[in-house]
């Protein structure tokens, strides 16, 4: 018990030092870096809706494949990078607006329930990184499909799926926000149906459920890949026997190399700077990034773990052990003398 109590106050102390570093960079912050480049990023992405809506006009393939590029980076931006920082409540120091935009990216861009996003994301997957059952990812395996199906077909999957898992949820919900959410939901996918039949000038509702499908699946691959190679494959602990906090998120949390087009539409947070992420969720995307340095200095100073690898290793991992990794339970890591 002793020993138990001397750990987490070494973790405590840590933590402290740690958030102390990262606190000092925030405070010497202006506005523009903890909240304006993220937001002036998603402001840029809603407004080249209409440029890539006006490219579908043309006949031409090339200027038509522009179109398609420019609506489904969009999305990506609006639904991955928006839903996870409004999440967050890294978007604004405003409670009222953080729930604002919430809604906004989460019921009406992705079509997602915010209540669930955020009993799922922040409540379970940060609270219990990696612990098995809990916050472990598990959500995002599928032990029915086999590795090449799974790495490369079921991404197509994510723009049908995601509406109807957000169906399923309302039933766990009180009356008034399901009512809000289906709302809100219907709303975002109606909007993108109408706007590219009455602007982009669709003749058939089919072909316009088409370009629906092509713009909203654009980077489904990688933004499922994403999401399993940053935590899965990593140590997983259980409920009694996980470590303490600073270890917990050291050992369990990767962060991939830097990528233009994923940097703009999945946010650093999600990609290069998802350790950053973890163990100060209410940063922005450019403030994980900022701070980056100094979190991967104290960790590699304390001798603690700061896990990196690129896409090509841990897509070449996930093939090679797909069944150990997405179909079978996780081992849990043993870790004597952290606990």
């Amino acid at each position: 018990r002793r020993l138990c109590r001397h750990s987490r106050r070494g973790d405590e102390s840590l933590q402290g030092e740690l958030e102390a570093l990262v606190h000092d960079v925030v405070k010497a912050s202006s506005w523009w870096e903890r909240h304006g480049v993220d937001c002036a990023i998603l402001a840029l992405s809603l407004l080249a809706v209409p440029a890539g809506l006006f490219c579908l006009r043309f006949e031409n393939v090339l200027v038509f494949a522009l179109g398609i590029t420019i609506l489904g980076v969009s999305h990506y931006t609006l639904t991955v990078k928006g839903s996870h920082l409004a999440t967050h409540g890294a978007l604004t120091e405003s409670k009222r607006w953080s729930k604002i935009w919430e809604l906004f990216f989460l019921e009406v861009c992705t079509g997602f329930t915010a209540e669930y996003a955020n009993y799922g994301h922040v409540k379970m997957r940060h609270g219990y990184t990696n612990v098995i059952g809990m916050g472990d990812s598990s959500t995002w395996r599928l032990p029915c499909l086999n590795r090449y199906v799974y790495m490369f077909l079921a991404p197509f999957l994510i723009p049908i799926i995601t509406p109807l898992v957000a169906l399923k949820r309302l039933r766990d919900v009180e009356v008034w926000t399901a009512l809000r959410t289906l709302g809100l939901i219907s709303l975002g996918l109606y909007s993108h149906y109408w706007l590219l039949l009455n602007v982009s000038g669709f003749k058939s509702p089919r072909s316009a459920l088409a370009c629906m499908f092509a713009t909203r699946s654009l980077l489904a691959h990688p933004y499922l890949h994403v999401n399993i190679f940053q935590h899965i494959g990593l140590p997983m602990f259980s409920l009694d026997k996980k470590p303490l906090r600073v270890h917990m998120l050291s050992l369990g949390v990767l962060n991939l190399p830097r990528s233009p087009v994923l940097d703009w539409a999945f946010g650093h947070s999600i990609v290069s700077c998802h350790v950053e992420h973890h163990f100060f969720p209410r940063l922005s995307d450019n403030m994980c990034l900022k701070v980056k340095p100094v979190v991967s200095h104290f960790l590699q100073e304390k001798q603690l773990p700061y896990n990196e690898d690129s896409y090509l290793a841990r897509f070449r991992l996930f093939l090679s052990c797909y069944e150990e990794l997405m179909v079978h339970t996780p081992p849990i890591t043993e870790l004597v003398g952290l606990q």
